[in-house]
Order: C-alpha cells, then structure tokens, then sequence
C-alpha cells in the first residue's frame, strides 16, 4: 500500500492514497472551529476490502493527535471505524 498524502489547507483538505492505474482513495473534511468534519470517504469498487479507508482514517487520528483537534465523523465510514476503535475515542467528537 502506498503511503497516504495529504492536500487542502486550513478550511478543508482531504487524506489521499494512489492506488495505480490513476485510481485514488480518498478521505475529505472540512474544518468546523478546532474540529475537522469527516465528510466523505471513497474508495473504487475494484479496490474495497484491502484497508484503504482504514490507512486514511488512522492517518487523520494521527494527525488529530498530533495537531490537537478533534475528529467529527459525518461519514457513515468514519463513525463505524471510530466504534471499532475505542482506544482513539479521545480524538473524535
């Protein structure tokens, strides 16, 4: 898997992973006060199943500790990986 890149600036931004052949998995969010709402999650159907949209959520958890703000999960994605993930719970909102 390739390494997740990060494009956007302080309003919004989304996480990305290239995933070859010019297909892309992506994560968006936009920024709310000292939260960032996870707003869509996609990945192509060729592609689902292979933990892509988990390497982008933890590359935001990530960064949500390493920046302190908190991770709103608008995405029904993000919501279900949040509940599976108990032991980020301090980075959502």
């Amino acid at each position: 898997m390739s390494e997740v890149t990060r494009e956007g600036g302080p309003d919004r931004g989304r996480y990305l992973l290239d995933l070859g052949d010019g297909a892309q998995a992506e994560l968006t969010w936009v920024a709310r006060g000292e939260t960032r709402v996870a707003t869509h999650t996609g990945v192509p159907r060729e592609h689902e199943g292979q933990g892509h949209a988990a390497a982008l959520v933890t590359a935001m958890v990530a960064d949500a500790k390493a920046q302190g703000f908190r991770i709103v999960p608008a995405c029904s994605y993000v919501a279900i990986w949040a509940r599976r993930h108990p032991d980020a719970a301090q980075h959502f909102a």
